[in-house]
């Protein structure tokens, strides 16, 4: 950021009005950028499907957050029933009445000709030629666009908030000159694509890491993984869950901080936790005391609830704090891999009780479960392998964040004209 930009932002900041720009309604903006109603600069495209009962139609979906289109399954005319429904057009803004305030909106392309669409999901088309359908999708996805959204869909039962189209309509944008609108798209769409490339780096190590994990644990009815680290042979040992471990039920320590179960951190401390959960500290004393290196055993645990704990702290007394019977043979991080792999926690359908998302994890039938594993040194190598696969994945997805975080701050600045793409400055 240059010298020149930084002492813009900070004239804006103070309400001065830098050298071209004008004071509107809308906050400091360059002199040659407009305001306008979204109906100055769209209008309403539609084409009837006549449906035919045996032909066959490609319907499309709009994901939230401006996450685009996305494509239903075909099904025949005669699955539509009585419903309205539209041929796409190409090259038009598009979004979801119901959910256009979760941000339900996208681009139509050439690529959806031939396909339909909801009555639910109107289409239009730039008039006059000063918008650019990629410029009003980012500026829909700032806090002021958003902030459109969410006026003209008004309250209704849980997530369905109809929008308004006539308020909608009359809703304003902040314009840039055409050349510039796409000047801007273009530099955004490149963040995108990063976010893309980024995003398919860590998709692929996740995909490699699974894998991996699947190869380092034997399969069903064997007792030695596909794949082994040099130096390590021979048959791994089994056991029943109950020979390998113990629970504990220590209390009385409320000194201790509170720790919470998550389903990808393990234990944590409740105050690193971004879910308030209320407690009243007079029955911290009744908390169960966890130690590096046990498990907790919490709710939805049918989902891979079994959360390793780095830290000492206290739990909830509804929860199964467990630990080894043997200590020295066992290394608990290796065992954290086992507790989150798919394979054991497809095993733990067989005892669990309750229904759906209510299910918990019957521990004393827990105790029946077998178990393969290795020599604590050979655990020891494979949980050290899966550690720099997660150390490398969760390096990946900080900088991911940060690359979004970089994103969000370029929008508010070339939305709202305070940074100038080049050749636009005045």
């Amino acid at each position: 950021m240059t010298p020149e930009v930084r002492d813009r932002i900070d004239q804006i900041r103070q309400g001065i009005v830098p050298e071209g720009y004008k004071n509107t309604k809308f906050g400091i903006l360059p002199d040659n950028w407009s305001v306008r109603t979204i109906a100055e600069c769209l209008e309403r495209v539609e084409r009837p499907v006549d449906v035919q009962a045996n032909k066959m139609y490609t319907q499309i979906g709009i994901r939230s957050h401006g996450k685009g289109l996305f494509y239903k399954e075909p099904v025949t005319g005669d699955s539509l029933g009585n419903k309205a429904v539209f041929w796409i057009e190409p090259n038009c803004f598009i979004l979801n009445i119901v959910f256009a305030w979760e941000q339900a909106i996208g681009k139509t392309t050439q690529a959806e000709v031939g396909m339909i669409g909801s009555h639910r999901f109107p289409m239009y088309r730039p008039t006059k030629g000063n918008l650019d359908i990629d410029y009003l999708i980012f500026y829909l996805l700032t806090k002021r666009g958003t902030d459109i959204l969410e006026a003209a869909s008004p309250g209704g039962a849980g997530r369905n908030r109809t929008l308004g189209q006539d308020r909608f309509m009359k809703s304003r944008v902040v314009l840039p000159p055409l050349d510039e609108q796409k000047k801007i798209t273009a530099i955004l769409a490149t963040q995108d694509k990063a976010i893309e490339l980024q995003t398919r780096k860590i998709d692929e190590l996740k995909r490699f890491k699974k894998g991996c994990m699947e190869k380092m644990f034997p399969k069903k009815g064997q007792k030695v993984p596909e794949k082994r680290f040099p130096g390590f042979a021979g048959d791994w040992e089994q056991r029943k869950a109950k020979e390998l471990f113990v629970s504990t039920a220590d209390k009385g320590y409320p000194e201790l901080p509170v720790l919470s179960a998550t389903q990808d951190r393990g234990m944590i401390r409740r105050d690193e936790n971004s879910i308030n959960i209320f407690h009243d500290k007079k029955n911290e004393a009744g908390y169960k005391r966890v130690l590096p290196g046990q498990f907790v055993i919490h709710l939805r645990s049918f989902q891979g609830g079994f959360a390793h704990s780095a830290i000492e702290g206290i739990t909830s007394p509804a929860y199964t704090v467990f630990g080894f019977s043997e200590p020295e043979k066992h290394d608990s991080e290796y065992w954290k891999y086992v507790f989150t792999s798919k394979a054991f926690i497809r095993r733990l359908e067989t005892v669990t009780y309750g229904i759906r998302d209510g299910r918990s994890i019957s521990y004393d039938e827990f105790l029946t479960l077998s178990f393969v594993y290795p020599s604590r040194s050979e655990q020891t190598a494979i949980a050290q392998y899966l550690d720099k696969l997660s150390n490398l994945i969760t390096l990946h997805q900080r900088k991911l964040e940060e690359m979004k975080k970089q994103k969000k701050a370029l929008m508010q600045l070339l939305l709202t004209g305070i940074v100038r793409t080049k050749g636009d400055e005045q």
